[in-house]
């Protein structure tokens, strides 16, 4: 089973905030967040994808999604990039 490590794109009160996730089913977990039933932090926004990767088991994929969630550089860079191209 594949999953995915995926960061998720928010406008609030004039400032853009991310989330980053894992998840075998990314379309179902987007879905989730938009409807206010994903994580507490995204509930009552409206979010869009604007980054994944696909592993090839879970514990790569929760190793690469903390790794993610701290390096605030790269997550920088990400939302910067999708803006540029938005």
């Amino acid at each position: 089973m594949s999953f995915f490590v995926y960061m998720i794109l928010s406008k609030q009160n004039d400032k853009w905030i991310t989330y980053v996730g894992y998840t075998n089913n990314i379309q179902n977990r987007i879905i989730k967040h938009n409807s206010s039933k994903g994580a507490k932090f995204t509930k009552g926004k409206n979010w869009k994808l604007i980054y994944y990767k696909k592993y090839q088991n879970k514990v790569v994929a929760m190793k690469k999604e903390y790794k993610l969630k701290k390096d605030y550089k790269l997550r920088k860079k990400i939302k910067i990039n999708f803006l540029k191209n938005e």
